[in-house]
């Protein structure tokens, strides 16, 4: 995939990106628009110049915590850790992780005590575990910067039109007339992504053909869904100038890409990142998965938290050195991913993620423990015609449930091949349950998951 070519924006969206969107990140005391133009000057660096400015922002980082986070300081003290002494990335291999029982128990210790304008956050909890936490005002300008950017990439801007699909219960409920109006002046359109009814399917199609948006913003999931519901009544989607749908907060799937790409007649660029690890990487034009690496430092780890090198799976631990109000350092995402090695024909400097497996509740465990992705049992149902849609969810090594919802021609022989599918990749002897349901509902985010493991995978691995 090449570089999106650089097309001169309208002068509304120029007015909007260089004048409004400034203006107001001002008013909120965020540095975004600096913060980006330094970050689309230090893309260009070599690897090893953004390693150095790395290890001088950790140490920085380290040396905050120090003096104002107590949580930091006393541990600090306890395990002898000087920041001072920080020379090189491999030295934050000498502090323990953070995960999300960890700030549960330190939430206020981990409030910087020169802390200003700290906002609460919170994960919608799709992995079990909801989290709350506090971002200041430098991570909100870090993470929207780098998002900046990203989207720049493409050839779109802030002020282009853009219809989002998103489910986040946090931004339906803040929809007051201040969001409302900066929602209007930025042409962003909200689609709530709660419920995906051939009647609310009906009306995301013609909002999406009403606002022609130059790009798409939502969860892969909620835009395939769209996207086949378009092709199944026959109402192109291809002839919008819809220049780019980005796609993040679940796994992208290979089928979902295609029939985004194809519907809708534009790429698809990949983002990760979570409201607690912040904005990790993205793909660009040329296809790689670069990280933010002027701001997150990504470390792979296996089950025993010992790092792994390049072309290896494993979790996904993440520093924000973005984070001096509410430390991230050494988080533990619960997400796994592997590093690549190369460079990126676009010529950025910007180490990448080769691939991004997902979380470590998209893994099942078979019976005689062996750890496989979920996409192994996915493609057993994926392709039958008679399944319309489905999850799985592992109760245990011994259970496993299957919701349907049946197509034409489900019955006892489907329902059979479903059975013997899942039981020749989990093991024989596991009872597999078959249960036929209208609909397949999204989690409280919006957000839907083919796959769910209620085993302890990292406790198997």
């Amino acid at each position: 995939m090449q570089e999106a070519r650089s097309t001169s924006p309208g002068l509304y969206t120029r007015l909007v990106s260089g004048l409004a969107f400034p203006l107001h990140e001002r008013l909120k005391h965020h540095d975004t628009v600096a913060v980006r133009k330094q970050l689309e000057a230090s893309q260009w660096w070599s690897r090893d110049r953004l390693e150095q400015l790395q290890v001088e922002r950790l140490r920085e980082l380290l040396l905050h915590a120090q003096q104002h986070v107590a949580y930091y300081r006393d541990l600090f003290a306890r395990i002898g850790f000087d920041p001072a002494r920080v020379s090189s990335l491999t030295d934050l291999q000498r502090l323990p992780f953070l995960n999300k029982a960890d700030i549960r128990a330190n939430t206020e210790a981990l409030k910087a005590d020169n802390a200003v304008g700290l906002a609460r956050f919170n994960t919608g909890g799709s992995s079990g575990e909801p989290l709350i936490f506090f971002i200041g005002n430098q991570r909100v300008s870090h993470d929207v910067a780098a998002k900046w950017r990203a989207t720049r990439w493409w050839g779109v801007d802030i002020g282009d039109p853009e219809i989002v699909v998103w489910g986040s219960p946090i931004e339906l409920t803040a929809q007051d007339r201040v969001r409302a109006l900066r929602d209007k002046l930025l042409r962003t359109e909200l689609l709530p992504a709660f419920e995906m009814s051939d009647a609310k399917l009906d009306g995301f199609v013609a909002r999406i053909r009403a606002r022609r948006p130059k790009m798409l913003f939502g969860y892969p999931s909620a835009l395939s869904h769209i996207g086949q519901h378009a092709q199944k009544r026959g109402i192109r989607m291809d002839d919008l100038g819809i220049k780019v749908a980005f796609c993040t907060s679940e796994r992208l799937y290979d089928h979902q890409r295609e029939v985004i790409e194809r519907v809708f007649g534009c790429p698809v660029a990949n983002g990760y990142g979570s409201r607690d690890a912040g904005f990790i990487a993205h793909q660009c034009p040329s296809g790689g998965m670069h990280l933010t690496a002027e701001d997150i430092i990504v470390e792979i780890v296996d089950s025993e938290g010992g790092g792994l090198p390049p072309g290896q799976a494993g979790e996904i631990v993440v520093t924000h050195l973005a984070t001096g109000d509410f430390p991230f350092i050494r988080y533990r995402t619960g997400d796994v991913a592997v590093m690549d090695t190369a460079n990126c024909a676009c010529g950025r400097g910007l180490p990448m993620l080769k691939e991004i497996q997902g979380r470590t509740t998209d893994f099942v465990v078979a019976r005689d423990g062996t750890v496989m992705h979920g996409l192994a049992l996915i493609y057993v149902l994926r392709d039958l015609p008679q399944v319309a849609g489905f999850r799985i969810v592992q109760e245990t090594l011994e259970r496993t449930r299957v919701q349907v919802v049946p197509g034409e021609g489900f019955g006892s022989e489907t329902e059979q091949r479903i059975q013997r599918g899942l039981a020749a990749r989990l093991g024989e002897g596991v009872r597999i349950e078959v249960e036929e349901v209208e609909a397949i509902a999204p989690e409280k985010s919006g957000k839907y998951r083919y796959v769910v493991s209620r085993v302890d995978v990292a406790g198997m691995a």
